[in-house]
């Protein structure tokens, strides 16, 4: 691997952890709803399922992440109505002002990191990416452990920073609502975020 190759991979994974897509609106809508480090939770599953998909290629299993067919359908139906679920909680979440401190227990970080995982895992755009354009960039045949530790080093940088902004501004936006009613539009706008990335997810091709 060259430092021409790396600049450009890193590059190219900054404009695709830019795009908006069901990752980005995701992490948004959990960053409007209950703050910057329950949607860091988020960004750790979304990291996580890049790593994965990174793995399948670089270890020739391209072919089984192409070939998943029936169950790639079954896992994307299921995280695209899990996000849905989502989003109506966030809906009908009682509205409480945004500067009580929020409840930060462990069963909702390890569900904001499946919602976060299941949404790279069940996202086509990520599969192209990772399996059909990432050989562009590497012959992934002479990857050594040094290159692999730098690939994922470049995902976990540019994508958990972009998707980290993302969070931070939304988070910021949030401090603006200090009275229930305005929280209520908040969490029902989130909501619908939430709702409509798991439309995207579940109906996408």
């Amino acid at each position: 691997m060259t430092i021409y190759s790396a600049i450009g991979f890193s590059v190219a994974m900054l404009v695709l952890a830019a795009s908006p897509g069901p990752g980005v609106f995701a992490t948004v809508a959990r960053a409007l709803a209950s703050g910057f480090r329950p949607s860091f939770a988020v960004i750790c599953g979304i990291v996580v399922g890049d790593v994965i998909y990174l793995l399948f290629a670089v270890f020739g299993l391209s072919m089984v992440a192409k070939a998943l067919g029936n169950m790639f359908f079954i896992v994307k139906i299921c995280g695209g109505a899990y996000l849905i679920w989502l989003g109506v909680r966030i809906w009908f979440k009682k509205p409480a002002p945004v500067t009580e401190k929020q409840n930060q227990n462990i069963h909702s970080r390890w569900g904001n990191f499946a919602s976060g995982l299941v949404i790279t895992l069940s996202n086509p755009k990520v599969i192209l990416f990772y399996c059909g354009f990432l050989p562009t960039f590497f012959d992934l045949s002479a990857l050594i452990l040094i290159d692999l530790i730098i690939v994922v080093t470049i995902i976990t940088i540019v994508l958990g920073g972009v998707l980290g902004i993302y969070a931070f501004l939304a988070s910021q936006a949030r401090r603006m609502f200090t009275n229930r009613q305005a929280v209520r539009r908040l969490n029902r706008t989130a909501g619908a975020v939430m709702v409509g990335a798991g439309l995207v997810i579940a109906i996408r091709s």
